[in-house]
């Protein structure tokens, strides 16, 4: 810390304390920022996520003008995911909401180094939460490869049910890839045996 001519004050090196938009406990979700487009194109090209993702990463360039350019969509909310330490651990997104059908698709990505580490769940059903809870939302729907058995798992440990698959609906390195479609109603939510994300902030 250096001090400010007049001697007065101090000046901080380190960027201000992201607020979280949602406390959820486990983890917490804040708005996504133009700053963490380096932190968005990271993990959109990691070979594993690209391939579960089923879409080619974008240049950091191009993910920074999306990130600019969906901030104004009102269809869509984008979030950082944090731990309670302030730590970006992924990203997620309700996406494609229709406010008058109460439907929207979830997203999930979570950082090569924190996979595995049982935060997938967590950060899913606070997204959920925060569309049933929040949002006038009835039916959330989500798709990933079949062959993709940790989302597939995630999003059942989430509540989320399987309805259909869209046959050879992926193209990937030259390789057709069947598509799992996944849906959680709003009475299903209403039903699962877990706390809501407001019953535990931290």
């Amino acid at each position: 810390m250096n001090e400010d001519q007049d001697g007065t004050g101090t000046e901080q090196d380190e960027e201000a304390e992201r607020i979280p938009a949602w406390r959820a406990g486990a983890v917490h979700l804040a708005a996504l920022d133009t700053d963490d487009a380096e932190l968005v194109h990271t993990w959109r090209s990691d070979p594993v996520a690209a391939y579960e993702i089923g879409v080619w990463p974008r240049s950091l360039t191009a993910t920074r003008e999306r990130i600019e350019r969906d901030s104004e969509d009102n269809d869509r909310d984008d979030f950082l995911v944090l731990l309670p330490d302030g730590t970006p651990i992924g990203y997620t997104a309700l996406t494609d909401q229709n406010i008058v059908d109460g439907t929207a698709e979830v997203l999930l990505l979570l950082a090569p180094e924190h996979r595995g580490e049982g935060h997938a769940v967590p950060a899913l059903n606070a997204l959920v939460d925060l569309a049933f809870g929040e949002l006038p939302m009835y039916r959330l729907f989500a798709a990933t490869h079949t062959a993709n058995a940790p989302a597939l798992a995630v999003l059942a440990a989430s509540g989320f049910v399987q309805e259909g698959v869209r046959r050879s609906a992926c193209l990937h390195r030259g390789r057709r890839h069947d598509v799992a479609v996944l849906s959680l109603l709003r009475p299903e939510w209403e039903k699962l045996d877990r706390p809501r994300a407001w019953e535990t902030e931290a």
